[in-house]
């Protein structure tokens, strides 16, 4: 793959592609709408806080890349669009999965069908798999197969546009609850309890042995 993004370019780019496919009635867009595209806190992975400042910058680094130009719709504020489909070739279905895959990272082929949904429908997961296959196949493929993580009984997929993830990771454990990490405490408290009480039991068996053969000395 020649094409290398930034995590703000991958999150610019996918808010880009989104809107056109979701709201193109709204399509292209001003710079205060792309950035609270980017900043949406539904159907993002994760959650980020750019400012206009951050969002310029990979704008103009994507245009450099062609991957987005300003809109010549003309207006009172400039306008952005993306390039993605027309540089790379994409058709709406290719184009709706690597959405997916550069806003939420990767997914598995049934999180894929779902999401997508919204962009484009699939009728199964089979035609989910026939688009990833085919994104994968490109000369330069733009989507990898990641390896199955224990305790996943999938794989997921993953855009190629930016770094991959590190593979075969264990999943991050989520933090406990406040009260369940109170029970926790109390129950290690009470098992500290009964190891010192089973430990002090032994301690006193071993003394009155200790006193009983004392006392045979002078029988």
């Amino acid at each position: 793959m020649d094409i290398r993004l930034n995590d703000i370019e991958v999150r610019v780019l996918g808010s880009l592609v989104e809107k056109e496919l979701t709201t193109p009635e709204y399509y292209p867009l001003s710079l205060n709408a792309l950035t609270n595209a980017c900043n949406q806190k539904s159907n993002r992975d994760p959650v980020l806080a750019l400012t206009d400042e951050e969002v310029v910058r990979a704008l103009d680094s994507l245009r450099f890349k062609q991957l987005s130009v300003i809109s010549a719709d003309g207006g009172r504020v400039p306008k952005y669009r993306h390039l993605l489909a027309e540089k790379l070739g994409l058709l709406p279905a290719e184009q709706a999965v690597l959405c997916e895959l550069l806003l939420r990272g990767p997914q598995t082929v049934g999180e894929l069908r779902t999401r997508c949904e919204r962009m484009h429908p699939f009728v199964d997961l089979a035609a989910v798999e026939e688009v990833l296959r085919e994104l994968m196949e490109r000369e330069s493929p733009f989507v990898a197969r990641l390896e199955r993580q224990p305790g996943r009984k999938e794989a997921r997929y993953a855009q190629l546009f930016s770094d991959l993830p590190e593979c075969g990771a264990e999943p991050a454990e989520t933090a406990p609850e406040a009260a369940r990490q109170r029970v926790m405490a109390e129950n290690q408290r009470i098992v500290n309890l009964e190891q010192e009480v089973a430990a002090l039991r032994a301690e006193v068996a071993d003394l009155r042995q200790l006193v009983e053969e004392f006392k045979k000395q002078f029988e």
